[in-house]
């Protein structure tokens, strides 16, 4: 190759590849014109080179709109697990304590948001039973862990205490939905909620015992309902004829479903690019009774979830308290 570059007056440097044949073989050839010494030695005068003088970086500070969804999704206070039957023991003072250090490590985990308003989810069995009996609103009995008051206060006082906490350094929106454990005793703990924050000016609470309701947050339309009634594929469809005028205001929809204790996520596709809305079960802080343990739904997280929405941008952070 040398000799014949020489012979025919070619720079080496020009040729990126030849043909060498022979009788045997007819091989495509490329020659190094460069080694890897020469680019590293190249690439170490290069930054010789460089005055390597950088201004000091300095964070951007910029203040956001931000909306945190706090869900505590199927307390189930009142429910009895046993660690003897179960391996695990669930009861009222359980509930209460899993709602506080949940909500707790939500907060403290999105004090690194700017956060300027709360939209507290309550409701969705949050009682175990709904009646004396002990059974849950269709009949069915339940385990359970106290008396139908004891049950009832503890998450009436638990509930209390977190809006209150929630309330002296935010604005805080209470959206209560109805539920098949507790559908008539849960909307009275609403109820009660209601006529105890009456007259806090920084604290709202929907208390109505409609099964799909509707928050607007600038550009996120935010349903929540139990996850009992209503088909999942249907959900999209129903928000976008219930509240039509706030589909059209919004860009990014979400619905927010409790009722089956673990996480599952689905998106719907509303045109072609984009998607239109993203239904998602939330996990439940309770574990499992004795009915569940049995036929073996057993295994999902247990954990209380918070969301970030943006009020220009959608959701843009979720966060998980696991117990």
């Amino acid at each position: 190759f040398n000799q014949y570059c020489k012979e025919n007056n070619i720079n080496q440097d020009d040729v990126s590849l030849y043909w060498d044949k022979s009788k045997d073989f007819s091989i495509l050839v490329r020659p190094n014109t460069k080694t890897d010494i020469d680019l590293i030695d190249a690439i170490k005068g290069r930054i010789k080179e460089q005055p390597h003088k950088f201004k000091p970086f300095t964070p951007t500070q910029s203040k956001e709109n931000n909306l945190l969804v706090i869900d505590i999704a199927d307390a189930h206070f009142g429910k009895l697990s046993t660690s003897y039957e179960t391996g695990e023991d669930y009861g009222i003072e359980v509930a209460k304590k899993r709602c506080y250090d949940g909500v707790h490590g939500i907060i403290s985990r999105a004090s690194k948001f700017d956060i300027s308003k709360i939209m507290f989810v309550i409701g969705n069995d949050v009682l175990h039973y709904d009646n004396p009996r002990r059974t849950t609103t269709s009949g069915t009995p339940q385990d359970s862990d106290g008396m139908f008051y004891d049950m009832f206060n503890s998450a009436l006082d638990t509930y209390i205490n977190i809006i209150n906490k929630l309330r002296l350094t935010y604005e805080v929106d209470v959206i209560f939905n109805a539920s098949n454990h507790d559908y008539m005793s849960g909307w009275m703990l609403a109820r009660a909620l209601s006529m105890y924050f009456h007259s806090a000016d920084n604290v709202t609470i929907d208390d109505g015992i409609s099964h799909r309701k509707y928050y607007k947050f600038g550009n996120n339309l935010i349903g929540t309902n139990h996850g009992d009634g209503a088909k999942m594929q249907d959900l999209p469809l129903l928000m976008a004829n219930e509240v039509p005028e706030l589909w059209a205001a919004t860009k990014y929809r979400y619905v927010y479903l409790h009722h089956l204790h673990h996480k599952q996520t689905h998106k719907f596709q509303s045109g072609k690019d984009f998607i239109g809305v993203t239904v998602e079960y939330l996990r439940s802080p309770s574990s499992a009774d004795s009915w569940h343990f049995r036929n073996g739904y057993v295994g999902a997280k247990k954990a209380i979830e918070g969301y970030i929405h943006n009020y220009e941008d959608g959701q843009i952070a979720r966060i998980t308290n696991y117990f």
